[in-house]
């Protein structure tokens, strides 16, 4: 399975060219992760962010294509590969002729935070969880 959004580009996407700003594909991405946790594993940031987290500690970013302010890109995400307590997802934003604007490679960590030090460790995810993951993995 492939967990899909659509994102129009708006004004405060891009630059005086009208082209989407590469930092502003980046925030398009951590919202693409965002949205997947709350609405497919059933773990929003608002919570998990109580008593763990789940940094990006690796990203791979092609840009293929410039998108244009008024535009709709189609962002997809999937599993490539899970771990105990990380996972690999790949990523795509396709512009409405189906052309790749974005794509690449995100690995994110749940951790642990431990309140009152900064002690931050790798936790497995639960088996609710990994299950729940398990079903955007691509072979």
């Amino acid at each position: 399975m492939i967990f899909t959004k659509n994102e129009k580009i708006r004004f405060k996407h891009v630059d005086y060219a009208g082209i989407v700003f590469y930092p502003r594909f980046l925030e398009m991405l951590n919202d693409l992760v965002e949205d997947w946790f709350d609405e497919a594993l059933d773990r929003p940031f608002s919570k998990i962010h109580e008593t763990n987290g789940i940094p990006t500690v690796d990203l791979k970013v092609q840009f293929k294509k410039a998108a244009r302010i008024g535009e709709v890109l189609t962002k997809s995400l999937w599993v490539i590969n899970l771990g105990g307590a990380s996972v690999n997802c790949g990523f795509k934003f396709e512009d409405e002729n189906g052309k790749t604007c974005l794509e690449g490679e995100v690995t994110l960590v749940n951790v642990a935070l431990n309140k009152g030090s900064n002690d931050i460790k790798a936790e497995a995810f639960s088996e609710e969880t990994r299950a729940k993951i398990s079903t955007f993995i691509i072979a």
